[in-house]
């Protein structure tokens, strides 16, 4: 009778471990693959703070993460970092973060219409919620104002966009009947449709005739989508010698450059300013300037480092952070790009 018992106890402590194993996989998967999760640094004293992103390969992203681990080292809270791409793992790290122990969240959600589902969510783990570059929408797709935010200003961003190339077609000295503004819009994007009507609106609002405003539709948000787009555009408005350019982002823009490049437009008469300033750097250390003149920066940094810091305070010392936060960007060319990203910690 010993020897049976000892040969089937550690059998039974195997189908054990199995099923609570499968038990857990089942209840944070989801049936889909689990978020990806890193471990975070800070003494904490008990303190975790989770942030959550759509997309962790991206550089924008990795640098929110960077940022905000440097506030949880100064600062002495534990970070969780999860990586949610759909509705269903994003669901599933605040079930993870609530197992935690975590008391916040600071999240940038894949998905913006997952807002009511999110905060439940957050309010039946009592885990305060901070959404973070894109704003939760309600069911009738209206901002939530009931959930905190920091984000950008798509429109003021824009806006910013404009006023630059307004300068630069002053400066440059570039008459309105030889010049037009070439508008890769991505209409499909809110975000994408608020910068480009934003840089529209600004030029014009310089002065820019809004009969030379010249829109190129994106099948596609990338270089190539954007290089198909402005081909277009340009067999169709064959006699404008000055181009004037704006987008979504950095990539949108390059594209049009290329396009303009291949039809043997010069440098000289392309001034086209980007969104975002990191997938411009090839661009700008390029031995010769390039018709991509500029771009608006964005600031991980404040994204990052502030929310998390925001949130620590508010779980730590009832510190309610403001409802709203809106970030601005910084203009850099090839002249001023490594100075101003060193500032931002970003070289």
């Amino acid at each position: 009778m010993t020897r049976f018992v000892l040969r089937w106890i550690p059998l039974s402590l195997l189908a054990v471990a199995l099923a609570i194993m499968a038990g857990g996989c089942e209840r944070e998967g989801g049936g889909t693959a689990a978020p990806t999760t890193q471990g975070g640094g800070g003494a904490g004293g008990g303190v975790k703070i989770g942030f959550v992103v759509k997309d962790p390969t991206e550089p924008w992203f990795q640098n929110e993460w960077k940022f905000a681990q440097q506030a949880a080292d100064e600062q002495g809270f534990s970070l969780v970092k999860i990586g949610a791409t759909d509705g269903n793992q994003a669901m599933a790290a605040l079930d993870n973060l609530a197992a935690q122990g975590a008391k916040g969240l600071v999240i940038c959600t894949p998905d913006t219409k997952l807002g009511p589902s999110l905060k439940a969510k957050a309010d039946e783990n009592g885990l305060k919620l901070l959404s973070v570059d894109d704003q939760f929408l309600d069911a009738d797709g209206k901002p939530m104002a009931d959930v905190h935010h920091v984000g950008i200003s798509a429109t003021n961003i824009g806006k910013a966009v404009g006023a630059a190339l307004a300068e630069q077609m002053k400066t440059r000295g570039w008459k309105p009947a030889e010049t037009g503004l070439c508008v890769v819009t991505f209409d499909e994007l809110e975000t994408a449709r608020h910068r480009t009507d934003g840089a529209t609106d600004a030029l014009v609002a310089a002065g820019f005739p809004k009969d030379r405003v010249f829109k190129a539709p994106q099948k596609t948000n990338d270089v190539p989508g954007s290089f198909a787009a402005v081909d277009v555009l340009l067999t169709q408005q064959q006699g404008v010698k000055n181009w004037l350019v704006c987008g979504l982002n950095d990539n949108a823009v390059l594209g049009a450059v290329r396009a303009m490049e291949q039809r043997q437009i010069k440098p000289a008469n392309i001034c086209g300013i980007g969104i975002n300033g990191t997938d411009c750097l090839d661009e700008f250390r390029k031995a010769e300037p390039t018709g991509f003149y500029a771009s608006v920066l964005l600031t991980p940094r404040r994204h990052g480092y502030e929310t998390a810091a925001m949130m620590h305070k508010w779980v730590t010392a009832g510190e309610e952070p403001p409802k709203i936060t809106y970030t601005d960007g910084i203009l850099i060319t090839r002249e001023t790009y490594e100075k101003i990203m060193k500032e931002q910690g970003l070289l």
